[in-house]
């Protein structure tokens, strides 16, 4: 029992397992169906499980069978629907196949336009993308354009900004641009043109000013004497109420205007060429180069030509260069930053100042004649006070003045004492007759003479003096005033003024009219009557000193009694020659006696006196009485001296 029990409930399994693969078969894949099957012929129930499986085949034949009687009506219905469309689609389908076709053939227009579109499109994405490229190119381009205009219009300094707009700016935009890399290969070459170019234009301008110095000196000398001149008109114009005139009111009513330095030359090259050279990071070999430049054009300025002494122009020419040098620099100094210093200017100043003094003390000392020598100081202080106004220091060219001084004084005592030959040559050493009251006035303005008894007698009457007494204090006079004219602008005190003119004065007397005096006394052919008469004339000479003296004080202000003032020493001068006139006296009259006694044939040895003076005698008697009544126009405490007694020449 319990086997047969056991049977069954293994019969039941494999039924089971059976049912499981069918289902299994039925529900999976056929490619995944072999392991299902393969666990099917490892078992020993196959055929029954074939038996089941065909029996299942036949349930399903007999389910289809059934499906299709049941829809067999519904098939044959939609076969026929099927017929019906299939008409239908061969209509549709030949209506479709027409409708394509002529769609086809209406179409080709649009495809073409379509491709033409497409063609238009492209272009336009072209064209949008060249204009995007050339709207970067393009400032690329026009600024370029604008350097190389600029560059051949010469104006270097806006070039150079160009460049660096082009070189910073514009090319970094376009780099990759063939065109763009070839203009940043030539920038160096760019840069260094507007450099070499520059400095060609710094070249015209310094030979530009180096010819232009003569005239921008003379303008800036004039513009000083202008001043000059202004401050006079200034101080010797006071207004209704009391006060002066303004420099402003002056100017109005007179022209002034003189044009400067930066009207006469152009100095826009340095700017340029400072400004490229500064940007070009290269403004120290610049400012070396312009000083090393114009340094050598300092030494030729202060190169004075070998006939600079024979002309006053020659003098001007020279300051004028040497001022307009100067002004140029400081005009320099004033307008650019650091091209040239003080320190530069100073040093420049100081050799100039040294090379003008030295030249003016070789080329003064050919100068013989006075009033050159007075023009050339004129000259010298217009030159310093020009530069004065610059702010360049002339304490120098003053002191040099002074030391032309003495020279021009030498001057004057050759010029007067040619003047005082002339007028002791040329006077007739008689005393001068007036006829009139007006002679008598104008005589007695020249020469300070006064003589109550001589007021008091009629006309016509004489001066007891010669006419070489009023021409010779008149000269003395003059000389004077050419001391004072010297010392004039040369910022000197009043009594340096009146020392320097006492000075002068004192070697005029006591050297020139000295010497002009003892050459007449001595010279052979002069007569007793000319040494009376230069006796009478150097006692009037010698009155006349302390008037001198006073001239001297009018124009100079100080006061003969003040402390350090020099002394005339005119009387001494005049005592001198009075007194080598007696001596010559004597000498003549001694030497006609001798004359006399020498040509007489006397007879010594005689016994006993002729009735009758000699006629050697009876000459030398008529001698001495003409000769003792020339002595009676001398002075009273002059009319007897030595052994001769005047007052009674009949004693003789």
């Amino acid at each position: 029992m319990e086997r047969g029990k056991m049977a069954e409930l293994e019969s039941l399994e494999t039924a089971a397992e059976h049912e499981r693969i069918l289902r299994e078969i039925e529900s999976t894949d056929t490619a995944c169906i072999g392991p299902t099957l393969r666990s099917v012929y490892d078992g020993e129930e196959h055929g029954r499980f074939m038996e089941k499986l065909e029996a299942r085949i036949r349930n399903h034949d007999r389910e289809i069978e059934k499906m299709c009687n049941f829809h067999y009506q519904g098939f044959v219905d939609s076969i026929t629907e099927l017929l019906k469309v299939r008409g239908e689609a061969q209509k549709l389908k030949n209506q479709v196949t027409d409708t394509n076709r002529k769609l086809q053939n209406e179409g080709k227009e649009l495809i073409i336009a379509m491709e033409e579109l497409k063609q238009c499109r492209l272009q336009q994405r072209n064209i949008s993308a060249t204009v995007d490229k050339l709207t970067l190119c393009l400032p690329v381009l026009e600024m370029y354009s604008k350097l190389r205009e600029q560059m051949k219009s010469k104006r270097h300094y806006p070039a150079l900004k160009t460049l660096e707009h082009l070189e910073h700016t514009y090319l970094p935009q376009v780099s990759h641009y063939r065109f763009c890399k070839i203009m940043v290969d030539n920038i160096p070459k760019l840069r260094e043109e507007i450099k070499e170019v520059s400095m060609s234009d710094l070249k015209d301008f310094l030979e530009s000013i180096r010819k232009h110095s003569d005239k921008i000196g003379e303008t800036a000398m004039k513009q000083a004497q202008q001043q000059r001149n202004l401050d006079n008109i200034v101080s010797q114009h006071p207004r209704i109420s009391g006060g002066k005139k303004s420099k402003k009111e002056v100017c109005a009513s007179s022209d002034l205007e003189v044009p400067g330095a930066q009207d006469l030359v152009d100095f826009s090259p340095v700017y340029r060429c400072l400004h490229i050279y500064s940007v070009l990071g290269a403004r120290e070999t610049f400012e070396n180069y312009y000083r090393k430049q114009r340094r050598k054009q300092a030494r030729l300025v202060l190169q004075p030509p070998s006939n600079m002494h024979e002309t006053l122009d020659g003098y001007r020419k020279y300051f004028n260069q040497i001022v307009g040098f100067f002004v140029v620099e400081d005009h320099i100094l004033h307008t650019t930053q650091g091209l040239v210093n003080r320190a530069y200017i100073d040093e420049l100043w100081e050799m100039a100042l040294s090379k003008t003094i030295a030249a003016l003390r070789t080329h003064s000392s050919y100068c013989s004649d006075p009033s050159l020598v007075l023009d050339l100081k004129n000259l010298i202080v217009l030159f310093a006070d020009t530069l004065q106004g610059y702010g360049f220091p002339v304490n120098q060219l003053f002191d040099m003045l002074l030391e032309i001084q003495d020279q021009y004084s030498e001057t004057l005592l050759k010029k007067w004492s040619g003047v005082f030959r002339n007028i002791l040559d040329s006077d007739n050493y008689s005393p001068i007759p007036v006829t009139n009251e007006e002679i008598y006035k104008k005589i007695v303005g020249q020469f300070p003479f006064q003589d109550a008894e001589l007021e008091k007698q009629p006309f016509p009457k004489k001066f007891p003096f010669s006419e070489f007494v009023p021409k010779v204090y008149n000269q003395i006079k003059e000389f004077i005033y050419a001391c004072l004219k010297f010392s004039e602008d040369l910022h000197l005190s009043s009594t340096e003024v009146d020392d320097m003119i006492r000075k002068s004065t004192n070697l005029l007397l006591t050297r020139t009219l000295s010497n002009c005096l003892q050459n007449v006394i001595k010279r052979k052919n002069v007569g007793l009557t000319e040494l009376v008469q230069i006796i009478i004339n150097t006692t009037h000479l010698e009155k006349s000193c302390k008037f001198l003296e006073e001239f001297i004080t009018n124009i100079t202000n100080v006061l003969p009694e003040t402390v350090h003032t020099t002394k005339l020493y005119g009387t001494t001068t005049f005592k001198d020659a009075r007194h080598a006139a007696e001596e010559e006296i004597y000498t003549n009259l001694n030497q006609k006696i001798d004359q006399f006694l020498q040509l007489a044939d006397y007879d010594w040895m005689a016994m006993e006196p002729g009735s009758k003076a000699s006629d050697y005698l009876v000459d030398l008697i008529g001698f001495l009485r003409s000769t003792f009544a020339v002595f009676t126009h001398l002075p009273n405490q002059m009319c007897g001296t030595g052994n001769l007694a005047v007052e009674n020449p009949s004693s003789a």
